[in-house]
C-alpha cells in the first residue's frame, strides 16, 4: 500500500469510525443474543488490502483506542488486534487472493482467532470467569457474523483505498506452440 497523507487520513478515519461503531452501535445490536464484533473483520480486511505492516499498525491503533474507550487494561485488545492484522497481512504477502469467498472466510477466521485471543488475554490478566458452552457458541456465532459482514467491509475498503492499493500484475504464461520432435 502506498501511504500518502490522504490515504493515511483515510486509514485513521476508518479505524476511528470502526471503533466508534463497534462501541456505540454493534455492541447494542443482538442477533441470537450475540452482538457482532466487526473490529477483527475490519482489521483483517485492512491487512489483506495493505499488507502486514498496515494490518499490524491498524490493529494496534484500533485495540489501544478500544481499550481506552472501554476503560479496560491497556494492551490486551491492542495485542490481539495487532496480531490479527499482522497475520492477515502476512497471508496477503504470501498468497494470492484468487476467490471471492476468501476475504470473508479470512474475516471469519480472524474473528475466531481474535475472540480466542481476547479470552486468553483475559485469563492471563487474572479475570475470574467461568468457561461454558455458551462462550463457545458466542464465538462461533460471531465468526459467522464476521463471514457475512466480511464481504461489504472488504469491498468497501477496497473501493475506498483503491488509489493506494498496489496490485501485483498477473503473471501471463505465453503459450508457444510446441513442435513435436524438435
Amino acid at each position: 500500500m502506498i501511504l500518502t497523507p490522504k490515504i493515511l487520513a483515510r486509514l485513521v478515519a476508518i479505524v476511528v469510525l470502526g471503533v466508534l461503531l463497534q462501541v456505540t452501535f454493534f455492541s447494542r445490536v443482538a442477533l441470537f443474543h450475540v452482538s457482532p464484533d466487526v473490529l477483527p473483520a475490519l482489521i483483517a480486511s485492512l491487512g489483506l488490502l495493505g499488507g502486514s505492516m498496515t494490518g499490524a499498525v491498524a490493529g494496534f491503533s484500533a485495540g489501544i483506542l478500544l481499550d481506552c474507550l472501554l476503560i479496560a487494561p491497556l494492551g490486551g485488545g491492542s495485542l490481539v488486534l495487532l496480531s490479527t492484522g499482522y497475520l492477515a497481512g502476512l497471508f496477503r504477502e504470501r498468497f494470492e487472493i484468487t476467490s471471492a469467498f476468501l476475504p470473508p472466510l479470512l474475516c471469519a477466521l480472524a474473528t475466531l482467532f481474535a475472540e480466542l485471543g481476547f479470552g486468553a488475554v483475559e485469563l492471563m490478566l487474572g479475570f475470574d470467569s467461568t468457561i461454558s458452552t455458551l462462550v463457545v457458541r458466542d464465538i462461533l456465532i460471531k465468526s459467522v457474523f464476521a463471514f457475512f459482514l466480511g464481504w461489504p467491509i472488504y469491498l468497501g475498503l477496497k473501493r475506498l483505498l483503491r488509489p493506494a492499493i498496489v496490485e501485483e500484475p498477473e503473471r501471463r504464461t505465453s503459450r508457444r506452440p510446441t513442435v513435436l520432435g524438435a
